[in-house]
């Protein structure tokens, strides 16, 4: 089988660091516990192994493809859907009074990491119109829930989000995509939007479009931008399919990696559409004009979140291909004489140490999301309003750690797994290439790293004078209080590394907060180099809480003793090969700034 689904790592997660059974006890999570969530992830899985990896090769070599408008998917995808959908997947984590499940989001983060891994393509369309949802959950109207929502949880219809235009990347203050009011509540929309991901597809019979447009007499910049919804065909009085709407793919793009995801040049107001007196296309307004970018961001946070467990979906997969190569590769005779003749390549200490790096980065990364996800859960459902904050400003922070550090990790680890094929992993044929290609777009949509790095920077550390920051940091201390207890080596060394990586965390954190106004120029010139560190030490962290929690287990004798072992280890490899990076890092934060802008623009 191409992909093993990492259920016992999740349980092990969802158990140990976020506390999965506390999260039951929340109002409207009654039932998912444990037991509910270990049947939930085998069941996923299953899916997920049988019905989605087979078709993540075949995507990449025969990806969709654009004629006369009309974008035609992968064979294979348009069945997958339908099983997807089917299988009451899209509404996982939705509620269950629009055919949701329900389910919280420390479960859902698994299942989304497992649909990932086994087809990075496919997963773009159901985490678009996760995003779709989100948005009308919180600014629609009861209307538009009713109308809109249950056909996308059903896959009936799915969702698309419409910023990117051709001048208007990430500073959407040069939208220029223009809503004219009809006087009876709709909106004729006009304007071209690039990079949007399934907006034309063949898997399901309508695509809801969330289209960010200036209602003609706007403001100018960010504050004259409203959100619309535009679906691809419009919806009748009953809830059905109508009229063709005059919003049309006119191209779509010839990609480095996820070939199989169309993403498509969009024309709203071409030529008309079916049934329609004219063209423009026609558009409702979500929520009230002018707050577009406000509703949007609902739902691009949702996206960051989902991107960064892309990433670690993607590092899984490329763990498990290049671990499985070098248990099968013979090559060159062990260094320490323990085989006689030629050995597989996992008996070189190198390869091993790129496995180990590979390894431990993915668990790390995914340990953290999932606390992440209990932390949401916990913001939207205790009863106690000071426990919901404290979770929901938690959640904040760790949202652009998660989509910044594991994305910008799982191009080291896909990359390294090219490494361990050697020569193999740079021909197609291998497979170990298109992980590092897909992955490359990880670091760049949903806000690029720097946009990432910027939001931690600005919003998350110096506003509130690093006060969330260092409460953070606290906890991590305890956790080092805790490491203090246990004699072990593995412990111990984890200890000694942890304790080093946080103090140069805060010495960051005051360097942020001290320099931000007098000298931002220093402070952003680091502040990538800010979001990785402050990424390593978060996962560095819940490597630390995991290796107690297995040490406590095989003391008493429970759970997988191999497992527990394996735990252990990957978490001493992680800090004494990751977390040691930190200190490094902090001086380069703190002491390098004045290098990064002191060549005179002429000179590049």
């Amino acid at each position: 089988m191409s992909y093993i689904a990492p259920v016992k790592d999740m349980l092990f997660c969802m158990k140990e660091l976020a506390d999965l059974e506390a999260i039951a006890t929340l109002p409207g999570f009654d039932d998912a516990g444990l037991e509910t969530a270990q049947a939930v992830l085998e069941e996923s899985a299953r899916f997920t192994q049988e019905v989605l990896a087979p078709l993540n090769r075949d995507g990449d070599v025969n990806p969709s493809s654009w004629k006369d408008g009309v974008v035609t998917t992968t064979p294979g995808f348009k069945q997958a859907f339908r099983q997807f959908a089917e299988g009451g997947w899209q509404g996982l984590q939705h509620p269950s009074e629009f055919g949701g499940q329900g389910l919280p989001k420390t479960i859902g983060a698994a299942c989304i990491e497992m649909l990932n891994s086994a087809n990075l393509s496919f997963s773009l369309c159901p985490l678009l119109t996760d995003g779709a949802i989100e948005a009308l959950l919180t600014a629609g109207t009861p209307e538009q829930q009713q109308r809109f929502i249950p056909k996308m949880i059903s896959g009936e219809w799915t969702g698309t989000m419409n910023l990117t235009e051709p001048q208007a990347g990430s500073d959407l203050a040069l939208v220029r995509t223009r809503a004219e009011p009809l006087g009876d509540g709709r909106y004729r929309i006009f304007g071209t939007k690039i990079f949007i991901t399934y907006g034309e597809h063949d898997m399901a019979e309508n695509i809801v479009h969330l289209v960010l447009a200036r209602v003609v007499g706007a403001p100018e910049g960010v504050k004259g931008i409203s959100l619309f919804i535009v679906p691809k065909f419009l919806v009748n009085a009953d809830g059905s399919v109508g009229a063709r709407n005059d919003a049309w793919c006119v191209s779509i793009e010839h990609k480095l990696g996820i070939k199989a995801s169309p993403t498509a040049v969009l024309q709203f107001g071409d030529q008309g559409g079916e049934g329609l007196d004219g063209p423009g296309a026609i558009g409702t307004l979500i929520g009230e004009e002018n707050r577009g970018l406000e509703y949007m961001f609902i739902m691009m946070n949702a996206a960051r979140y989902a991107v960064g467990m892309q990433g670690i979906a993607v590092a899984e997969r490329a763990y498990q291909k290049a671990a499985a190569f070098a248990k099968e590769r013979v090559q060159s005779r062990p260094v320490d004489g323990s085989v006689a003749g030629s050995a597989t390549i996992i008996h070189h200490p190198d390869v091993r140490r790129m496995l180990m790096t590979m390894r431990a980065y993915t668990e790390g990364c995914r340990a953290l999301a999932i606390v992440a996800a209990a932390a949401f859960d916990a913001a939207h459902r205790h009863p106690d309003a000071e426990v919901r904050k404290q979770n929901q400003t938690f959640y904040e922070f760790m949202v652009p750690l998660v989509k910044g550090y594991s994305t910008e990790m799982s191009i080291e680890v896909a990359s390294l797994g090219v490494q361990v094929h050697g020569g193999m992993g740079f021909i197609e044929e291998t497979g170990a290439a298109q992980y590092l290609r897909d992955a490359r777009i990880l670091t760049i949509y949903e806000g690029t790293t720097a946009i990432q790095a910027n939001d931690l920077v600005g919003r998350k550390t110096a506003r509130d004078g690093g006060r969330t920051a260092k409460a953070i940091a606290a906890q991590v201390a305890t956790t080092e209080a805790e490491l203090a207890k246990s004699a072990s080596v593995a412990a111990r060394s984890m200890l000694k590394n942890l304790k080093a990586a946080r103090e140069g965390f805060e010495q960051v954190v005051d360097f942020v907060v001290r320099e931000s106004k007098s000298d931002p120029n220093a402070v952003f010139a680091g502040s990538v180099t800010y979001l990785m560190l402050a990424g390593n030490v978060m996962a560095g962290w819940q490597m630390a809480r995991a290796l107690l929690a297995a040490e406590r287990e095989l003391a008493a004798g429970e759970g997988d003793a191999a497992f527990l072992k394996a735990k252990v280890t990957t978490a001493r490899f992680y800090a004494e090969h990751l977390l040691s990076k930190v200190p490094g890092l902090r001086d380069a934060i703190v002491d390098g700034a004045g290098s990064v802008t002191a060549l005179p623009l002429e000179a590049f």
